[in-house]
């Protein structure tokens, strides 16, 4: 209940601060935008946004993300792979490797859709486990009666808390797959699905000890509210972790990918998912979104500490992660 009433305290505050920032632009004679970031919100009555390369109302744009992947959703897992030739799977590994997540602890999925994250997550916390459990076998090969006693008071006291994690996303079908994929390979322990948006998280403060968002942020309207919502909901010393496009910066290698880019994935989304246009767009997103660093000063600026990120493929991915103190 208290957590309930801190969040419809700071939701109050958040929508005073825009009526006030409304009113200074209109007495400063401006149309409501404010100076000099990518991220800065607009509160005038024709706020625009960016839909690829298209300039279009911010209302309209979450209404068409929504269409883009409610219709690649039955294709999105075969199309990651011929996109990216396999490799979009290493780097959702290497986002576990960095992440190194421990038994116990409690993660949250945003922009999940298919449960790429989520799956991976459950099962390097389950080796994690296993190799926990063969360290403390091969400890107690030939314990004495002290270490067997010791190990049989502390047995139940050192347990860890389950594990789990929760897929949010605000587009149903994406769920939907992905619940489909998870049942078919076994994995619902532990695991929940959840319809909900980025900029308004449907959970609680102080709840998770890890957020997610793998390639998702670029297709929301209002970064700097996402970035807020992740630190609302993260615990103290809670840990944030994006994986996204992100700004190439070999010239050479910057020239391949655009070519393959635009030349070839709208190709094989015509081919593949029967569409051409949502990965047009995708492909057009990528270049709107903010570089490594833009994107690093962002999540700063969102109130989180310790940022840093590591890019892949000569930049082609990055991810960022900063942490909640």
């Amino acid at each position: 209940m208290a957590a309930s009433m801190r969040l419809l305290v700071k939701r109050v505050i958040r929508l005073s601060h825009r009526n006030f920032n409304a009113t200074a632009a209109g007495v400063s004679g401006r149309s409501g935008c404010c100076w000099g970031t990518a991220s800065c919100r607009c509160f005038s009555d024709d706020r625009s946004t960016h839909f690829g390369f298209e300039t279009v109302p911010e209302a309209e744009k979450a209404k068409r993300v929504y269409k883009v992947f409610e219709n690649v959703a039955q294709k999105y897992d075969i199309m990651n792979d011929a996109m990216s030739l396999g490799i979009h799977r290493l780097w959702k590994d290497s986002l576990l490797h960095v992440m190194n997540p421990q038994p116990g602890a409690q993660l949250l999925d945003v922009a999940g859709g298919t449960g790429d994250i989520a799956f991976r997550f459950l099962e390097y916390v389950r080796s994690q486990q296993e190799r926990q459990r063969r360290r403390s076998a091969r400890s107690m090969q030939t314990p004495s009666w002290k270490d067997i006693s010791n190990n049989y008071s502390t047995e139940e006291e050192e347990r860890p808390q389950e594990s789990k994690a929760v897929v949010c996303d605000i587009n149903k079908e994406m769920l939907k797959v992905g619940k489909q994929k998870g049942d078919s390979m076994g994995i619902s322990a532990g695991l929940s699905w959840v319809v909900g948006d980025a900029e308004e998280l449907p959970f609680d403060d102080d709840q998770f000890d890890i957020y997610t968002i793998a390639f998702g942020i670029r297709n929301v309207t209002h970064i700097d509210q996402a970035l807020q919502e992740a630190l609302r909901v993260l615990k103290p010393g809670g840990r944030f972790l994006c994986l996204e496009f992100s700004k190439v910066t070999n010239p050479v290698l910057a020239r391949l990918y655009d070519a393959y880019s635009f030349q070839m994935i709208p190709v094989l989304g015509e081919v593949i998912a029967g569409d051409w246009k949502s990965y047009q767009y995708l492909v057009e997103s990528i270049r709107k979104f903010p570089d490594q660093e833009a994107f690093k000063h962002m999540i700063e600026d969102a109130g989180f500490y310790c940022v840093q990120y590591y890019s892949f493929t000569g930049g082609v991915v990055a991810i960022h992660s900063g942490f909640k103190l």
